[in-house]
């Protein structure tokens, strides 16, 4: 499904919006992805580029110089930056994530510190989760504590893209003297505050991403930082960090499956044998597989638009978003299983050449991710069964999914 020229419901010329952006895309951030992947370094050059471009606002309001788009833009956006390079996308979806969680909840002078710089290169992100709770990454056994005029955090985050490279952490953790796991804050981090430790990022794909471990010890953060009102903390987290997570999350796989699709069609229509003289696309087993991963593809296009329109329209009424948060789910379930069945389509057709390093065994690398990012797709189908079997789904039980 083509994206609409014109959408005439939320009067957005959708597609200038993607060449734009796959314009930049194509230009600055897909020539640096084998260099991201190879080395291992934060794409901090492919941050500024979107920054200065607007795409680092795209969902902050022009009253605080974003650019005041909605969340059709920021998953077309996430989308063409996935088929680029998967280790900028998810940091940029972790930032948007972020900085969109701030104009949701922050005030006027959180605001002003915090999104307006953004526009020249402030990059931010989540840091939540914990090694104690494994993948249930929105329950905490860390616990905030106050000391005269600040709060102190200690905390170790098991994962937190952009570790090390963030100028500040949406860090989340338990009230101080909480009395139940539902009762969480959210404080805005500065980065470069003393006792914040990150650990090293070696893995097998998104190697830029640098989502590795943090340590957080005796970080005070003045109360004008703490993000939302007492007892707001489940409320961010449920419909300020999921549902634009998980529209980005979905959108930046399906990236990687178009970008595994088109480099696999490319070079198969290209290669030839030449005993027979019949290039590889000649053969029919080839065919059928890449028209497999095709169709996958389109079943995820128009998905992932209604969502988008139906995360706007909630935002446009106040009504809480997470009452998506099944769907969304549902979306990251297949959209990062589309990847993983696309580039493992590309290295079947490219034989040999797609088991070298370079595009297609970097893909592969990278779309293994999708299917553990939290929640992981084990975790996430256990949420969807027991909704349709109608269980509850026990999120914040001591030990409970």
């Amino acid at each position: 499904m083509s994206v609409p020229t014109k959408d005439k419901n939320l009067d957005r010329d959708y597609q200038h919006i993607r060449e734009e952006i796959r314009t930049l895309v194509e230009t600055v951030i897909k020539p640096r992805a084998e260099a991201t992947d190879r080395d291992g370094v934060f794409p901090r050059e492919n941050l500024q580029a979107l920054a200065e471009a607007g795409w680092n606002g795209v969902l902050i309001p022009e009253r605080w110089e974003g650019r005041g788009l909605d969340h059709v833009a920021f998953a077309i956006a996430a989308e063409e930056i996935g088929k680029g390079c998967a280790s900028t996308s998810l940091v940029y979806v972790m930032h948007v994530g972020a900085v969109q969680t701030i104009t949701l909840y922050g005030n006027d002078d959180q605001k002003e510190r915090w999104l307006k710089p953004v526009r020249k290169g402030l990059i931010g992100t989540y840091s939540t989760s914990e090694r104690a709770s494994g993948g249930h990454w929105w329950f905490n056994f860390s616990e905030a504590s106050r000391d005269s005029d600040a709060y102190v955090l200690n905390a170790e985050k098991s994962f937190t893209t952009s570790a090390g490279q963030a100028d500040f952490y949406l860090v989340q953790t338990r009230s101080p003297g909480a009395q139940s796991p539902t009762d969480v804050s959210f404080f805005i981090v500065d980065g470069r505050l003393p006792g914040i430790t990150p650990g090293v990022w070696d893995a097998l794909g998104v190697r830029g991403n640098h989502s590795g471990p943090i340590r957080y010890e005796g970080v005070r953060v003045h109360p004008r930082d703490k993000l939302g009102a007492d007892g707001q903390g489940r409320e961010i987290l449920e419909s300020g960090v999921s549902p634009v997570y998980l529209i980005g999350l979905g959108s930046t796989w399906l990236g990687v499956a178009e970008a595994a699709l088109e480099a696999a069609a490319e070079y198969v229509k290209n290669m030839i044998h030449r005993d027979f003289n019949k290039r590889l696309a000649d053969y029919q087993v080839i065919r059928q597989q890449l028209a497999e991963v095709k169709v996958l593809i389109d079943s995820l296009k128009p998905w992932q638009l209604s969502l988008a329109k139906q995360l706007d329209e909630l935002q446009k009424q106040g009504r809480p978003q997470v009452e998506l948060l099944l769907p969304l789910v549902s979306f990251k379930i297949h959209a990062s299983e589309v990847a993983g069945k696309a580039t493992k389509a590309a290295l079947d057709v490219t034989g040999g050449y797609g088991y070298k390093r370079g595009v297609f065994e970097r893909l592969f690398r990278d779309a293994r991710a999708g299917i553990a990012m939290g929640p992981s797709n084990n975790i996430a189908r256990e949420w969807i069964g027991k909704s349709l079997v109608g269980l509850p789904l026990e999120l914040w039980h001591e030990g409970g999914d």
